[in-house]
């Protein structure tokens, strides 16, 4: 119950942040077709093109925060495109330890790359963003902007330990049946 309330909270911000970098990217078009009538930015002095640099910086803020929270707490194991010919070509104890050593591989890569990960983000606490401290003040580091990636470095290996114990506890849910034909285009 509480996982799920967590996923759906994820959901929505995941579709918050989705909802504020198009509502800034068609911001983004309104001010660069209107820099084109150049009595616009005369008469509304707040249009003036200057004024929106932080917008691009801003999407770009917005979409790694979607993708690394996307993948740590939205995307599913089975929303994930898989290249599965050889997994579902073997019997169901060898799936079991293709699941068990990747998940483990992954799981290991990504806890090693934490340490200089985050001395890495020891640098970036020093380095201000090019434009968002227009829109959001002097405060919002390049460290700030990045922070969601040490989130994904944590999740997202705990997710895939969770897969490994299931796989050991459990072994492997047998493939889906291959339905011929089934969303083809020339039907």
């Amino acid at each position: 119950m509480v996982i799920k309330r967590l996923r759906k909270l994820a959901e929505a911000l995941a579709a918050t942040l989705m909802f504020l970098m198009f509502a800034t990217f068609i911001l983004q078009v309104a001010i660069r077709y209107s820099a084109r009538l150049e009595w616009i930015a005369k008469a509304v002095p707040l249009l003036e093109p200057s004024n929106f640099g932080w917008t691009l910086e801003f999407c770009l803020a917005l979409w790694v925060w979607l993708v690394f929270l996307g993948n740590s707490f939205v995307v599913r194991e089975q929303d994930h495109v898989t290249f599965d010919i050889l997994y579902l070509a073997v019997r169901p104890r060898l799936r079991q330890g293709f699941v068990i050593v990747s998940g483990l591989a992954i799981c290991t890569a990504l806890l090693l790359s934490i340490a200089p990960t985050w001395d890495r983000f020891h640098i970036l606490r020093l380095k201000k963003t090019a434009t968002l401290s227009e829109l959001f003040g002097n405060w919002i580091r390049m460290r700030d902007v990045y922070s969601i990636y040490i989130l994904f470095l944590i999740v997202v290996p705990l997710r895939y330990l969770w897969s490994v114990w299931q796989a050991i506890r459990r072994g492997v849910e047998p493939p889906p049946p291959i339905h011929h034909g089934e969303g083809r285009l020339d039907q």
